[in-house]
């Protein structure tokens, strides 16, 4: 078995007046071992489409293949294979983590030990401890931890980090580390591009229900054309110096666009345009207000292909 997930043609809609097309014509491959990210602002498809993968939602058309096993004949199976973290998981006050962590495990046939899980995320100080005692960091690394007590083959985690503070963010970013270098499939949704280049061998960024680019992080970024951004805004209303026609004409420039507080260019070395647009600013009786460079990123590549923010619903 060379692929963990595989999608072909999917396809969900729900009721209304007009139907919803969540999800729309989706293909998808996540290999045996891999870490895959699944990218997209909010309204996307991303939480339907693991939905479906996990066997809670039924698709309304497409093949679905999870670990070789379809849903529709194997779900008793599949269940006993895979573990789910979902954006938010409820779980019952009055418990302690060792408690909770127990009640999970009985859930499955098999599975690993309460220290196993506990160690695995960094929570065994925390055992004896009241679920209603756990900061936000802490209750998503439970949730992990439930997601890994029955030792599944297969992890989904849907936007884990979201609503943590960076450190907490960082404390679960170690988890996924682990679990890749354990050899564990794991398939991450999330809108924070840096997490997913930081763990994803692979991404697919998906709008409006389908995948419109595909690769590993490099290689989207590569697409660009250009390593860097330069982003920059005038003072006052930009005058004939932000003419995007007439940035994309500097020396060194493989794309610009105008943004809500000024003008982002992708560029290969911001040492050939920077002092282009410098005397581009001079020519047009412009001035500078703001000017700063960045590597580029996932979220440029996405506003490339779409004109819209990660972060846009």
């Amino acid at each position: 078995m060379s692929s963990a997930i595989r999608c072909r043609g999917l396809v969900k809609t729900f009721p209304g007046k007009p139907p919803v097309e969540a999800v729309r014509g989706l293909e998808l491959d996540v290999r045996v071992g891999e870490c895959f990210g699944l990218l997209g602002p909010n309204g996307a498809g991303k939480t339907t489409t693991i939905e479906i993968l996990e066997g809670l939602s039924a698709p309304t058309a497409g093949e679905v293949e999870v670990l070789g096993r379809t849903w529709r004949a194997h779900a008793d199976e599949l269940r006993e294979r895979i573990g789910v973290t979902l954006q938010d998981t409820r779980f019952t006050d009055k418990l302690t983590v060792e408690e909770t962590l127990r009640l999970f495990g009985s859930f499955y046939a098999r599975g690993r030990s309460v220290e196993q899980a506990l160690a695995e995320v960094e929570l065994g100080e925390k055992r004896k401890s009241w679920v209603v005692n756990l900061s936000g960091g802490q209750r998503q690394r439970l949730a992990v931890a439930c997601a890994l007590v029955g030792e599944p083959e297969l992890l989904f985690l849907d936007e884990p980090t979201t609503g943590l503070d960076p450190q907490s963010r960082r404390q679960l970013w170690d988890v996924v580390r682990k679990l890749k270098h354990g050899g564990r499939t794991v398939l991450l949704t999330t809108h924070y591009m840096d997490e997913a280049e930081k763990l994803c061998e692979r991404v697919a960024i998906v709008d409006h229900g389908r995948v419109i680019a595909l690769g590993s992080p490099a290689e989207l970024i590569r697409s660009l054309g250009g390593d860097h951004v330069v982003e920059f805004s005038f003072e006052g209303p930009g005058g004939a110096g932000g003419a995007e026609t007439e940035l994309a004409r500097l020396a060194g420039v493989r794309a610009a666009r105008a943004e809500a507080d000024g003008f982002a260019l992708t560029v290969g070395e911001p040492h050939v345009t920077i002092p282009a647009l410098l005397a581009h600013a001079e020519a047009t009786g412009s001035a500078l207000a703001r000017l700063a460079t960045r590597q580029a990123s996932l979220e440029d590549v996405f506003v490339t292909l779409t004109g819209r923010h990660l972060r846009d619903a």
